[in-house]
C-alpha cells in the first residue's frame, strides 16, 4: 500500500492572507534528507525541514471554483481566472 501526508506549518506573508496554515515544501536540496538517505536527528529535522517556506519563491492567483469539488480532477482545475467584472 502506499500513502502519503500533508504536513502543514504556519503560513508565509502570501499563504497567510488565504489560510491560517500552509502545506510544508521541501526544496529539492532537502528531498534526501527528509527520505532518510542520511541519517538525521528529529530535532534538525525540525529545524531544517519542517519550516515556512519563503514566499519571495512562490506566487498566488485566483482560481475558478472548481477547484473546490474533488469531483473535479483535470488540466483545467490550474487555470487562472480573470477577476475583472
Amino acid at each position: 500500500m502506499q500513502t502519503f501526508t500533508i504536513i502543514t506549518t504556519v503560513p508565509n506573508e502570501l499563504c497567510g492572507a488565504i489560510h491560517d496554515r500552509m502545506p510544508v515544501v521541501l526544496p529539492r536540496e532537502r528531498w534526501a534528507t527528509w527520505l532518510g538517505e542520511r541519517e538525521v536527528n528529529p530535532d534538525e529535522l525540525r529545524w531544517m525541514i519542517l519550516r515556512t517556506y519563503p514566499a519571495g519563491f512562490m506566487r498566488a492567483y485566483p482560481v475558478g471554483v472548481h477547484v473546490g469539488n474533488v469531483r473535479n480532477n483535470d488540466a483545467a482545475l490550474l487555470d487562472e481566472i480573470s477577476l475583472a467584472a
